[in-house]
C-alpha cells in the first residue's frame, strides 16, 4: 500500500475519534505523524493544524444551529487566543536551525502529557447535575479566568497544535460546571474554529506546511469525522476515552524518547485501571449515576396515572 493511503487511513481513523469523542485531532494525528511517518515535526504540526481548520466546522455548525454554544466565553476566549496562537508560531519558528525539530518533539511530548493529564481529570471530575432543558447558557462569564485559558491555550496551539480539544475544554469544565456536556462541546467547538485557523494561517505564512501531507490527511478525515458525529448522536462508547488517553500517554513517553518497553507496559496499565478500576471508584465517591432508562419509563407512567 503507498504511504499516502496510510495517511488518509490514519485521517479516517483519527476524523472517526474526533466526531465521537469531540477530542482534539491535534493530539493524536500529530504524533502519529511523527512517529509513524516520520514527518518532521514541525510540518506535523503544521499539517495537522490545517486538517483541523477543515475538520472543526463540521461540529460546530451542528451545535451553532441548536443553539448549544455559550457566545461570550467564546467571545473572551478567542480575543487573547487568536493572538497567543500567532505567538506559538512565532515562538516555534524562532527556534530555528536542525536541533530545532528536536526541540519541538519535545514540546510536543510534554504538551501530550498535559492533554493526557487533562483528559485524566476529565474522566474524574463530578459534574453538577442539569435541570432538564437547561445547558447554563446564561452563566455570567468569568473574564479574567476565561482570558487566561484562552492566552495559554493559543500559545499551546500555536506551537503543537495540541490543546484546543483537550485541554481547553477541562478547564471549562472546572472554571464554568453549570454548563451541560453538550453546551461545553459546543463552546469548545466553536471556539476552536478561529483559534485553529489563526495558528493554521500562521504556519500558512510561514510557508512549513507540507500540501501533500495535509492532501491525503483530508481525504481520510473529512468523511472520518462525519461519520464519527453520526455514530455519537445515536449511541456513545464509554470504553474509547480510558482507550484513548492510554493512547495519548504512550505517544508522550515515545516522543520523549521512553524506552519502547515501559513505555507499553505503563500505558496498558493506565488503559486497565481507567477502564475497570474508575469506573468502580466514582460510584464509591458518590458521583451520581444516570437512572436506568425502565425505571425512568416507569416513574413516568406512574405519575401520568397519578
Amino acid at each position: 500500500m503507498h504511504p499516502d493511503y496510510k495517511m488518509s487511513i490514519a485521517g479516517l481513523i483519527v476524523g472517526v475519534v474526533v466526531g465521537l469523542t469531540g477530542m482534539g485531532g491535534g493530539a493524536l494525528m500529530t504524533p502519529i505523524l511523527v512517529l509513524f511517518f516520520h514527518t518532521t515535526p514541525s510540518a506535523a504540526v503544521s499539517s495537522d493544524l490545517v486538517t483541523s481548520l477543515f475538520m472543526k466546522p463540521i461540529g460546530g455548525a451542528v451545535h451553532w444551529r441548536r443553539a448549544t454554544v455559550h457566545r461570550q466565553i467564546v467571545k473572551w476566549l478567542l480575543i487573547p487566543a487568536v493572538p497567543s496562537a500567532f505567538a506559538g508560531v512565532f515562538v516555534l519558528n524562532a527556534l530555528g536551525g536542525k536541533s530545532a525539530e528536536d526541540r519541538i518533539k519535545f514540546i510536543l511530548g510534554v504538551a501530550l502529557v498535559l492533554a493526557f493529564v487533562a483528559m485524566v481529570l476529565r474522566l474524574l471530575m463530578r459534574r453538577t447535575e442539569q435541570v432538564a432543558g437547561d445547558d447554563g447558557l446564561d452563566t455570567p462569564v468569568r473574564r479574567p479566568r476565561t482570558i487566561l485559558i484562552g492566552m495559554l491555550g493559543g500559545l499551546v496551539v500555536g506551537m503543537t497544535s495540541v490543546g484546543s480539544g483537550s485541554m481547553i475544554i477541562v478547564a471549562l469544565m472546572w472554571l464554568y460546571p453549570r454548563l451541560s456536556n453538550r453546551a461545553l462541546v459546543g463552546t469548545d467547538l466553536v471556539q476552536a474554529v478561529p483559534l485553529v485557523g489563526a495558528a493554521a494561517l500562521g504556519h500558512v505564512l510561514f510557508g512549513d506546511v507540507n500540501v501533500g501531507v495535509t492532501a491525503w490527511l483530508l481525504v481520510g478525515s473529512l468523511p472520518g469525522v462525519f461519520v464519527g458525529a453520526q455514530i455519537s448522536s445515536r449511541t456513545t462508547a464509554p470504553w474509547l476515552r480510558p482507550v484513548l488517553a492510554a493512547v495519548l500517554l504512550a505517544s508522550a513517553m515515545k516522543l520523549l524518547n521512553a524506552p519502547s518497553l515501559l513505555t507499553g507496559g505503563i500505558s496498558v496499565a493506565v488503559a486497565l485501571l481507567l477502564l475497570f478500576v474508575l469506573p468502580w471508584i466514582l460510584p464509591q465517591r458518590g458521583a451520581p449515576k444516570p437512572a436506568p432508562a425502565l425505571a425512568t419509563e416507569e416513574n413516568s407512567h406512574r405519575a401520568h396515572l397519578g
